[in-house]
């Protein structure tokens, strides 16, 4: 198989520019109506690379999954999850990152690009309570770009079609199993969701 190896070999294949819209749409700060979408957003994938690789982390939150700061700045506080903490190791080594913001039953997809930076300082995470409790760290955004993505791959994969299509897919309970065959996987499924409450932040 031939692999396109240049960006001369992918223009080949890509051979027109992209439209004058595309490009148009980009801000380099966030606009009123980039603003009003992004608050409604209480899910985003936060992307990041280093020196082991690349990572890409779901984020969600009970209102808005980020605050702004300033109209260049936004806000991320980590909550609890499993300490690998992949994310932020990448964000102190390199500093980019990405973030896709997705609203549920919206086709619009909202993409932040710029730099990450970390901190645990208490006037920033105290900024930030969930049932009297605080992140250890939040992560600032500064950005580079903010624009709106094209609806396609939301549109070609329904994701919003109200569908409940988790049956067909293997459970938390089963992927732990496949590790460690000793793990109960139907107890663990069965009392997960009761149990993460009282770890959700």
């Amino acid at each position: 198989m031939k692999m396109i190896e240049t960006l001369e070999e992918l223009g080949a294949v890509y051979d027109a520019p992209p439209s004058p819209r595309a490009l148009d749409k980009v801000a380099d700060r966030l606009t009123p109506l980039y603003r009003r979408w992004i608050m409604a957003s209480r899910f985003c994938v936060l992307s990041t690379v280093g020196p082991e690789g690349t990572d890409a982390s779901p984020r969600g939150d009970a209102g808005p999954v980020v605050a702004e700061i300033d109209e260049t700045t936004l806000a991320m506080p980590d909550w609890r999850g499993n300490n690998r903490l992949d994310s932020l190791r990448n964000i102190v080594s390199d500093g980019r990152v990405s973030l896709m913001f997705m609203v549920p039953g919206s086709e619009t997809v909202v993409r932040v690009n710029g730099r990450g930076r970390l901190t645990a300082d208490p006037a920033m995470t105290g900024r930030f309570e969930q049932k009297g409790r605080h992140p250890r760290s939040v992560i600032l955004v500064e950005i580079a770009e903010v624009y709106f993505q094209c609806a396609k791959a939301i549109m070609r994969a329904r994701l919003w079609s109200g569908e409940d299509e988790s049956g067909t897919v293997p459970t938390a309970g089963e992927f732990l199993r496949a590790a460690d065959a000793s793990l109960d996987a139907e107890a663990y499924d069965r009392t997960y969701a009761e149990d993460a409450k009282s770890r959700m932040w």
